[in-house]
């Protein structure tokens, strides 16, 4: 339920409000706008008769959300959030760009790679301590030694890390990294969510399932948002299909259509995606155009010799061609935004 406000509302009747809706179990979250001030109520409102809160002084209107997600929806929350990342942030035209090796696999690798990445203009370092690999005898990732090594790189750097979270039990290793992913196989973990949820303020890098729908990955991100976590990035890496062409199928007619739905940041990560290295630059430049908030690309010092991915990581010098172009990108829409702006005055 949304309760929208009157204009110039009193601050007094709102407050008398929230503590009126707290009292019967509702959580209120007050989202100021350019145009209007609403309320948005999340937990259970069926007990709650609307006319009664719409005859209040203070209220203009109340609407139902139909939509099973509610703190993800940007009827909630009109305005974009803007998601703060160890100093960097992604949403509300805030552009991240995350790169950096599919695992952490030495102190020099992680170190030589992220200052790579960081010349070329990243703002964040991803790298993967905890692997989930389809293959039990597949490289699972250094754990614990590599998280070292990313932080170490970090404090190097100075470039906030990105690193993903398989089992809540090794939250407390994850002290010092600036965005917990989840990754696609754990997009529907809902026990996992719930934890980070509860018991994590960190930004959350949620990833789509391979066999998700848009509403399941709203969903997933409602779960970390109705358990306590409102930092939540969404991260499209293509989902899987019958074309055996590339890795997976990326949709990016998802991004406007996930902009118009909730006010959540939107990622695209065009390694996965594709799978191959030379496919990533123009999904890249193509995502950056159409909209998305950041992108996510896998960097590799040696792809040939990589642990994990190879064919799908960009060398440093391949990265540094795809920032030119993203700029570029971001440059032409920024002209483009500022034209429009001085034809409507």
């Amino acid at each position: 339920m949304i309760i929208v406000l009157k204009k110039d509302a009193d601050p007094v009747q709102v407050t008398n409000l929230t503590a009126l809706l707290e009292s019967k179990n509702i959580k209120p979250h007050i989202s100021t706008g350019e145009m209007q001030t609403v309320i948005g109520c999340v937990g259970d409102v069926t007990h709650i008769d609307p006319t009664l809160i719409e005859a209040l002084d203070v209220v203009e209107s109340v609407q139902r959300i139909q939509e099973p997600y509610k703190a993800a929806n940007r009827k909630f929350h009109p305005l974009d959030s803007v998601i703060d990342c160890g100093g960097v942030k992604i949403g509300g035209g805030a552009f991240g760009v995350i790169a950096g090796p599919c695992s952490v696999e030495s102190d020099e690798q992680i170190l030589s790679i992220a200052q790579a990445v960081k010349a070329a203009g990243a703002s964040l370092l991803r790298g993967g301590a905890f692997k989930p690999r389809t293959s039990p005898y597949a490289f699972q990732g250094l754990g614990a030694e590599g998280l070292r090594m990313l932080i170490a790189a970090k404090k190097e750097t100075g470039l906030p890390i990105v690193t993903e979270l398989m089992d809540f039990k090794n939250i407390d290793l994850f002290n010092d990294v600036d965005v917990i992913q989840i990754g696609a196989r754990n997009m529907q973990n809902y026990n996992l969510l719930k934890e980070v949820g509860a018991h994590s303020k960190k930004p959350i890098l949620l990833k789509h399932s391979m066999s998700a729908t848009v509403q399941e990955h709203l969903m997933s991100a409602e779960y970390i948002m109705a358990n306590g976590n409102e930092n939540v990035i969404l991260c499209e890496r293509g989902i899987r299909t019958f074309e055996t062409m590339l890795r997976n199928t990326l949709d990016l007619g998802l991004i406007p259509v996930l902009h118009r739905l909730t006010h959540l940041p939107v990622v695209v990560d065009p390694s996965h995606a594709t799978g191959y290295a030379n496919m990533v630059d123009p999904v890249a430049v193509a995502a950056t155009a159409i909209g998305a908030d950041g992108i996510m690309i896998e960097v590799h010092n040696d792809p040939p010799h990589a642990r994990c991915d190879g064919v799908q990581s960009q060398t440093p010098a391949m990265f540094a061609e795809t920032m030119t172009r993203v700029r570029a990108i971001r440059e032409t829409l920024a002209d483009t935004q500022t034209q429009r702006g001085a034809s409507c005055a």
